[in-house]
């Protein structure tokens, strides 16, 4: 590896050239140079001289402007080198570029001669200390996780009973065949689409979004979506970090389980699905259910079942024993029989409290009248004496209230009489 810094103090390591010696003649003739064609020469030397290079460096000063490219510095403790990285070699980088970062770049050496400064024109970069690849992980999920697309409130619940299960794979892989011969084994009754598409490989991101697109149209709808691979390297892997990818998944309608790679592996794709597997055999284990186990839980409710309807129908018989075993069934004409016995009891005692009643009433009659007869004015005509009234009914108690010719009623013991007075005497 060759490190080159601007402002080192070795002189030797310079280039130089003889286009840049000042011949100078006895007749003081002399070799001048305009500025461009000092520049160009300069320009071709150091080109030819540094044809490529490799700088180690701590970026700052970076700059994006509307064309894409990205202008920058490379520092260490005691210089500076400016740097550009064209927007297509900036495009091919699966990382983002940061102040701070320590880089590895790889480029040629150019001189600007507008300005006559020289710069390293980076063909290639990674970071120091860190795999390009993990800063690109790194970057894209603090990117994706402050949008909120690992909340684990947005995760789903897989169907306990499939009967349609999408798989997005490579239809040639390992995977397919892993995944299909253990839900044959654990629930064959549910029907498997297999969305094929490439799952490495520039082409890949783009093919497993428009198959996660595809599966969302698929009528009767699919039940659960399946993403899955294989093993591979990190770079075998990244297309499931691709940030379409991720996106497609947690904006799929339909509930998603990832299983990329081995289990030591984790992809964002992984994150932002709705469940993960290590493997795509666990994948299959945790999308179907195992029909043995449902088949012993089934046996096993049926057992309980009819030993907790057994148990319903013995105590029921044994209530109906009791029930059987009681007079009123066994001669219910017994029952009738004291219920008549019961009524013509309750009949007496009515009959007896009803003479009682009637008898103090009666005497309770006769005393009242004995104590009326004994001050009713009425009872002494029955020993001749009478009553003389008015025609009003007033009682006459003394001839000066009646006048010659005057009618008057006279009460007797049986009837009155009604009579004209003839003469009033006093």
């Amino acid at each position: 590896m060759i490190s080159y810094y601007a402002d080192s103090a070795d002189k030797t390591q310079r280039p130089t050239s003889e286009a840049l010696k000042i011949e100078m003649r006895d007749d003081l003739s002399r070799t001048v140079y305009t500025v461009s064609e000092f520049t160009k020469h300069l320009k071709q030397t150091l080109e030819e001289t540094f044809s490529t290079v490799w700088v180690q460096g701590e970026v700052s000063g970076l700059s994006r402007p509307s064309s894409g490219h990205c202008y920058f510095n490379l520092n260490d403790e005691s210089a500076q080198l400016r740097a550009v990285l064209w927007r297509t070699t900036s495009q091919r980088m699966n990382f983002q570029l940061e102040d701070g970062q320590k880089v590895l770049c790889c480029g040629d050496i150019d001189i600007y001669p507008p300005r006559g400064t020289y710069q390293l024109v980076v063909r290639y970069l990674e970071p120091v200390g860190e795999g390009s690849l993990q800063v690109a992980f790194r970057q894209l999920y603090q990117k994706l996780a402050a949008e909120g697309l690992f909340d684990a409130r947005l995760k789903r619940q897989l169907p306990k009973f499939p009967r349609r299960i999408g798989l997005i794979t490579s239809p040639s892989g390992a995977a397919v065949r892993d995944f299909c011969q253990i839900a044959k084994r654990r629930w064959p009754l549910t029907d498997i689409l297999i969305f094929g598409c490439r799952v490495q490989g520039n082409e890949a991101p783009a093919e497993i979004v428009q198959a996660i697109q595809n599966a969302a149209r698929i009528s009767p709808r699919i039940d659960a979506l399946v993403i899955t691979r294989g093993g591979g390297s990190a770079e075998d892997l990244w297309s499931f970090n691709d940030e379409r990818v991720v996106r497609a998944i947690r904006a799929s309608s339909i509930p998603t389980l990832s299983a990329i790679g081995h289990e030591i592996d984790v992809t964002l794709s992984d994150l932002a699905a709705d469940a993960k597997a290590l493997t795509p055999s666990e994948a299959a284990e945790k999308v179907f259910p195992d029909r043995m186990e449902w088949y012993n839980f089934l046996a096993d409710a049926s057992a309980r079942l009819s030993f907790l309807v057994s148990q319903q129908i013995n105590t029921a018989r044994s209530r109906l024993a009791a029930l059987a075993a009681q007079r009123c069934l066994r001669r219910p004409e017994d029952l009738l029989t004291e219920r008549y016995q019961r009524i013509d009891l309750i009949e007496q005692r009515l009959q007896t409290a009803m003479d009682r009643f009637i008898e103090r009433a009666r005497h309770r009659w006769q005393q009242s009248s004995s104590r009326l007869a004994a001050v009713n004015p009425l009872a002494v005509l029955a020993r001749g004496y009478s009553l003389t009234t008015d025609l009003e009914g007033k009682l006459l108690s003394s001839s000066d209230r009646v006048n010659p010719g005057d009618e008057i009623k006279t009460t007797l013991d049986w009837g009155q009489l009604v009579s004209h007075v003839k003469r009033v005497t006093t």
